[in-house]
């Protein structure tokens, strides 16, 4: 499926946290992917996410193909543990978008799991030894 998708000029922006939980599952999900994007409903907001390696744009169902928010430049390097959070920049193409953020962030995570638990792990499993220190 080819989507091609457009921008306005960005209106505002800022820098914020995604729990590690869903940027973990995000990008395994985007790791398992034979095309290099992840196409996430969120269902309940009739909007469509699509998370590539740089990243994760938001689609309203009535704009169709205009992005409304870019959540990108996202900074998993400077984390200390798995389980903290990962600093990224919010980007605005809607002066009404920044409204849709909670909504955004609580739903995110939903479609996530949805996907998730739709997906199949191809192929065997491997076990890798780690020599002991």
């Amino acid at each position: 499926m080819i989507i091609t998708c457009y921008r306005d000029q960005a209106v505002a922006s800022e820098l914020l946290q995604l729990p590690a939980a869903t940027y973990n599952l995000a990008f395994t999900l985007l790791s398992r992917s034979n095309t290099g994007n992840l196409i996430i409903p969120i269902r309940a907001m009739q909007y469509l996410a699509i998370l590539d390696a740089e990243e994760l744009v938001f689609l309203d169902g009535e704009r169709k193909c205009w992005i409304d928010i870019a959540w990108r430049h996202f900074h998993p390097q400077a984390r200390v543990a798995l389980d903290e959070p990962v600093a990224y920049e919010a980007v605005y193409y809607q002066a009404n978008a920044k409204n849709l953020m909670p909504r955004l962030q609580a739903e995110l995570p939903r479609a996530l799991n949805a996907l998730a638990s739709k997906s199949r792990i191809e192929g065997a499993a491997q076990v890798l030894k780690f020599p002991a220190p």
